[in-house]
């Protein structure tokens, strides 16, 4: 598969990605695990390049979660000034190419300067229509639909809702990305299968997509085999084939009338 050929088959509306492996990547080159988040950032630039040229609407990569901080002292602290530079460096050549920065997740836990610095990013770049960008940090699927939760109980509470209102959407639209249409593909990189807390309510329809890459070493060729790979399954959303394969004979028919 070719990066040409992923032009031709259908393309996800919505990507996601778990950029994991990192460390290990480094260590495999005898060198410390930050070396390889820088090497990482590369990989964030080519893949941010990939999805506004093919189209794709929303890109969210899951950059720092709520529970990395976890991680020893020295590497957070290392990726909270890779975080800072990157933002100083990037923003301007994002807002050039027309992307709508995001920064997802509880910013409340990083510094004042760095929060101020996420904040100028998203409002520069706040009416790019290319491509959302999603960057997840201090982020984690639990915390979201717990902020969720608590902003509708919030309504519940001042008398705006009343608890047999309540339902999956209105719980659905104050959560991160409500504006946005749900991922269709989540890629991990890095040979792990699991989701790690990661937009656990949007991926419930979400094709996954598993590859043992290293994060720094995901390019254009990797992101096309898992658009391809994507593009070949059915996605049923609890329908079974047989009235897949109606619903377009019959949104074939319609469109012939």
């Amino acid at each position: 598969m070719t990066t040409m050929e992923v032009s031709t088959i259908r393309m996800p509306r919505h990507v996601a990605i778990i950029m994991d492996g990192n460390g290990r990547w480094a260590q495999l080159r005898g060198k410390r695990r930050t070396a390889g988040h820088k090497a990482g950032a590369e990989a964030v630039r080519r893949t941010v390049e990939f999805a506004r040229k093919k189209g794709i609407e929303s890109l969210t990569l899951f950059a720092f979660s709520s529970e990395n901080w976890k991680r020893p002292e020295q590497e957070v602290s290392v990726l909270m000034e890779l975080f800072m530079t990157v933002l100083k460096r990037e923003v301007k050549k994002l807002h050039k190419y027309n992307v709508r920065l995001r920064i997802i997740g509880d910013k409340t836990a990083f510094s004042a300067r760095l929060q101020e610095q996420m904040r100028a990013a998203e409002e520069l770049t706040a009416n790019n229509t290319a491509l959302n960008l999603n960057i997840a940090a201090n982020y984690g699927g639990h915390w979201d639909i717990t902020q969720a939760s608590r902003k509708v109980a919030a309504k519940v509470a001042a008398g705006e809702l009343a608890p047999e209102q309540i339902t999956e959407q209105t719980i659905a639209q104050e959560l991160e990305l409500a504006d946005q249409p749900v991922p269709d593909l989540l890629i991990r990189t890095g040979g792990e299968h699991r989701i790690s807390n990661f937009l656990l309510w949007q991926l419930a329809y979400a094709e996954f997509y598993f590859s043992k890459v290293l994060w720094p070493d995901f390019d254009d060729r990797e992101f096309a085999v898992a658009i391809a790979d994507f593009s070949c399954r059915e996605r049923r959303f609890g329908l079974t084939s047989e009235q897949i394969q109606q619903a377009i004979l019959d949104t074939d028919v319609t469109s012939e009338d």
